[in-house]
């Protein structure tokens, strides 16, 4: 069943209105009919099954047969600080990382960042990122959409994510996989957490020792190097299956 997310004050009186660019997306794309069901998801993380009764050019009314609450979150907010990478590798790390959970990604420009985007570029950039986790949260079931942040700095970053109850912070260099195992076996439910992950160069030394500074776990995620993207996805992979209840 296809999935899409609403505003609360969207249902009134047991009864849905889809506007906007949903509505094309229903009629031309999906080519939905009468009489289909589909699921809106509003931003308490409530889901309404419900089935369509009218399709106009401009909106579509559908019935709600049920609702019920999502149970696809995480209790945990991972909030994911990426390396801006080159090319489309952000556009994955996106994808993949909203369907493993993360709950919102702050993209960091750092040192050996390859990819230099200006005010305007960064933009348009995070706007198309926005709309890939949209559908990744829609094709996941997830009961939000993760916000991508603005670009960021890095010592914006580490300031923002000093706030985090835990950050973690894995790096090439790091040894001990049992330190790590440690550490995200001790984050509690509900716990916030912080990932830190570098780009295609890896962290300037520099950018280690601030990140110690403000309180991260340095942690290793095997001995194998990594490419960036394989990074992320590893770390969130490893977060969903410690932290999912």
């Amino acid at each position: 069943m296809f999935r899409f997310f609403i505003d609360s004050d969207q249902i009134e009186e047991g009864v849905l209105s889809v506007t906007g660019g949903d509505v094309n997306h229903i009629r031309n794309v999906l080519r939905m009919k009468i009489g289909d069901d589909i699921e809106a998801v509003d931003e308490n993380g409530n889901v309404a099954t419900c089935r369509i009764r009218e399709i106009t050019a401009d909106e579509i009314y559908a019935d709600v047969l049920f609702t019920e609450v999502n149970e696809a979150e995480l209790s945990n907010r991972i909030t994911l600080y990426m390396g801006l990478p080159k090319f489309d590798k952000m556009e994955l790390i996106v994808q993949k990382a909203v369907e493993l959970g993360v709950y919102r990604i702050v993209p960091v420009r750092m040192k050996r960042c390859v990819l230099k985007l200006d005010e305007k570029k960064a933009e348009a950039k995070v706007k198309r990122w926005q709309s890939i986790a949209e559908a990744a949260a829609k094709q996941a079931k997830r009961g939000i959409i993760p916000e991508i942040a603005p670009v960021a700095t890095y010592i914006q970053a580490l300031s923002e994510a000093r706030n985090a109850e835990h950050i973690l912070f894995p790096y090439e260099c790091a040894e001990d996989i049992a330190k790590t195992r440690e550490f995200i076996s001790g984050i509690g439910p509900g716990e916030s957490v912080a990932v830190f992950i570098g780009p295609e160069g890896g962290f300037d030394p520099a950018e280690v020792e601030a990140a110690k500074e403000s309180g991260a776990h340095i942690i290793t995620l095997g001995r194998r190097i990594l490419r960036t993207e394989t990074a992320a996805i590893s770390a969130m992979s490893v977060l969903m299956f410690y932290l999912e209840k």
